[in-house]
């Protein structure tokens, strides 16, 4: 916002308003004195929760340009990003540029522009929950934040994963991403297709943006937008999660990013890259593996189209030991289902992502993975799949629980080899 240095200049000079806020800098010693930390969060997560805006420090409320000392520029950046993750609830991640800004002398001065986007959660600071209305913030009226939920993450009357995503634009998404899922029959143009597989969706602005599912299905790398967007692997070594002797505890470890499908594939190669292999020649040569693959298949494609993508910091964790595999999935169980109730009931938390994924091809070169030729299947088999195969092969059932109604574990235990 105000990218042009002459626009920021015209809207200093005509003061505050809903996107603008102005700021002195004080300090005390090496101390950042003003703003205040608890008056800047708050200034910040208004805009956050409003429709964005811009908070330029360096300049004081009577539109003079007093600048920050050049060699105190790290000082007051560092103490902002401070506050953006300390005194902001979830953490905010603004753009914070220096640049130069004529006083009344004439002479330039170095400030900062922090530049906010609309979130796409619902933030709250020292203050509470906070909007821009005009030149001021406010406290949200209860009837006013129950709608502003409603539009937002955490309740979800409108899907989550149909929220138009701030500051992203169609040109974010990649072509080669996004026109595998067009009808070679039909010859939409690139926004009307967008739409149509809920990829784009109007925002507040006008502007047609990417949706969620649309940056998780066709970006190379969704955490620009979603930082909790991906799969954080580990293998350890033995069976629990600590230092053993002089030996190295974690053999390998990934985080896993990029398009929801090739985060499901980039796993399971995780998985088989690491599970011990045992061969026998008794009658021929047959290989005998910890873990069933295609239950893998089934449990990361589950985990990625089912998990609460609004769970701000969350992030999938698959966790690899010497007698099980673990796989943790922020978001607890949709609607009114339980864990006994999920071999035999379906549910999606995200429909458009799910829709999206029953559409997306398995690579020929994968399909041993999972023996079809679509990413999902939304018959709801997955769950008998993953229960059935892993105690074929391991004579044991995984396990499902529920932690603290918020995150969703499954446990697989691993095949004997000896």
């Amino acid at each position: 916002m105000f990218d042009n240095r002459a626009e920021l200049i015209e809207k200093i000079r005509l003061g505050e308003d809903s996107y603008l806020e102005l700021k002195e800098v004080r300090f005390a010693g090496g101390r950042v004195t003003a703003p205040h930390r608890d008056s800047l969060a708050d200034e910040l997560a208004a805009f956050a929760n409003s429709r964005g805006g811009v908070c330029v420090l360096g300049v004081d409320d009577a539109r003079e340009v007093l600048g920050v000392p050049l060699d105190r520029l790290d000082a007051v950046e560092d103490f902002v990003r401070e506050v953006c993750v300390s005194s902001v609830v979830p953490p905010l991640a603004p753009v914070i540029e220096r640049i130069s800004l004529p006083s009344s002398a004439g002479d330039m001065q170095a400030v900062l522009k922090i530049d906010v986007q609309r979130s796409l959660f619902v933030h709250k600071s020292p203050g509470g929950y906070l909007h821009r209305v005009g030149s001021a913030k406010r406290e949200m009226a209860p009837d006013y934040l129950a709608r502003l939920f409603q539009q937002r993450s955490q309740v979800r009357i409108i899907r989550f994963d149909e929220q138009p995503v701030p500051g992203a634009t169609l040109d974010d998404l990649q072509p080669e991403l996004w026109q595998r899922f067009a009808s070679p029959r039909i010859n939409d143009s690139r926004e009307v297709l967008l739409d149509k597989l809920a990829m784009a969706r109007m925002d507040t602005d006008g502007s047609l943006r990417p949706t969620v599912t649309g940056v998780l299905m066709a970006t190379s790398d969704p955490r620009r937008w979603l930082p909790n967007a991906f799969i954080q692997a580990v293998a350890y070594r033995g069976t629990a999660v600590q230092p053993q002797g002089d030996q190295a505890y974690q053999l390998d470890a990934q985080d896993i990013s990029g398009p929801l499908d090739q985060q499901v594939l980039a796993a399971c190669h995780f998985v088989r890259k690491n599970m011990r292999v045992t061969a026998s020649k008794s009658e021929g040569r047959h290989d005998r593996a910890q873990f069933d693959m295609t239950a893998v298949f089934e449990a990361m494609v589950n985990a990625v189209a089912h998990r609460d993508y609004s769970i701000h910091g969350a992030k999938i964790r698959l966790r690899l030991f010497e007698d099980r595999l673990e796989l943790y999935s922020p978001g607890s169980i949709p609607n009114t289902m339980t864990v006994d109730s999920l071999p035999y009931r379906q549910a999606a938390r995200n429909e458009e992502v799910t829709s999206l994924l029953a559409k997306c091809s398995v690579p020929e070169q994968e399909r041993g993975l999972s023996g079809r030729s679509a990413m999902m299947d939304k018959r709801g088999e997955g769950v008998q799949i993953i229960l059935d195969s892993t105690e074929k092969l391991a004579g044991v059932r995984p396990i499902y629980r529920l932690l603290d109604e918020s995150e969703l574990l499954l446990v697989i235990p691993a095949a004997s080899l000896d």
